[in-house]
């Protein structure tokens, strides 16, 4: 049902955690299957240094959550904006079609995470 990525994603999640020093908060939620999904950013002349995830979820949700971390590292806000569901999903070797929604919450969070940065750092 899942791919080998998704899984390995979610038995090995990468950038677990809290950001004492995020600078840049996004927090999604699907009242329907009950994931949560918490995304911080460490963002330094426009470029995502470090960023970090917590998830309440299924196993889609926490891979989803760990792969856009390891896409966006070291981008430019500009190039994290232009990740996608379709993106997630597809860097996870496809997800089951019940499953997509869970790729939506990861860049709905991360896109959140870029919209509070830029409200709390630019005029």
């Amino acid at each position: 049902m899942y791919s080998k990525k998704v899984m390995d994603h979610f038995m090995n999640p990468r950038n677990i955690g809290e950001l004492p020093d995020a600078n840049g908060c996004g927090e999604v939620g699907n009242p329907v299957c009950g994931d949560i999904m918490r995304i911080e950013i460490k963002v330094e002349d426009d470029i995502i240094q470090d960023i970090k995830f917590k998830t309440f979820g299924c196993a889609a949700a926490i891979a989803t959550s760990s792969m856009v971390t390891e896409l966006v590292k070291g981008k430019t806000l500009a190039e994290a904006q232009q990740i996608t569901n379709r993106t997630v999903a597809e860097a996870l070797d496809g997800l089951p079609p019940i499953k997509m929604h869970c790729s939506n919450l990861a860049a709905d969070a991360l896109h959140e995470a870029i919209k509070d940065y830029i409200k709390k750092h630019r005029p």
